[in-house]
C-alpha cells in the first residue's frame, strides 16, 4: 500500500474523530454520528491495508 494512500486513511480517522468532537461540544447528534462513521470507516481502510502488508511480506 503506498504512502500516500495510508495517510489518506488516517486523515479520514481524524478528520472523523475531530467532527465527532465538534459535534459533542456543540450538542450536534448528526454532526457527532456522521464522525463516529467516518473515523469507523478510517479505521476499518487502515486496518485492511495492515492485513494487505502483512500478506505482502
Amino acid at each position: 500500500m503506498s504512502v500516500s494512500k495510508k495517510a489518506a486513511h488516517k486523515a479520514e480517522t481524524v478528520k472523523g474523530g475531530v467532527k465527532k468532537a465538534v459535534g459533542r461540544a456543540t450538542g450536534d447528534r448528526s454532526l457527532e454520528a456522521e464522525g463516529r462513521a467516518d473515523q469507523a470507516k478510517g479505521d476499518t481502510k487502515q486496518a485492511g491495508a495492515k492485513v494487505k502488508d502483512a500478506f505482502k511480506h
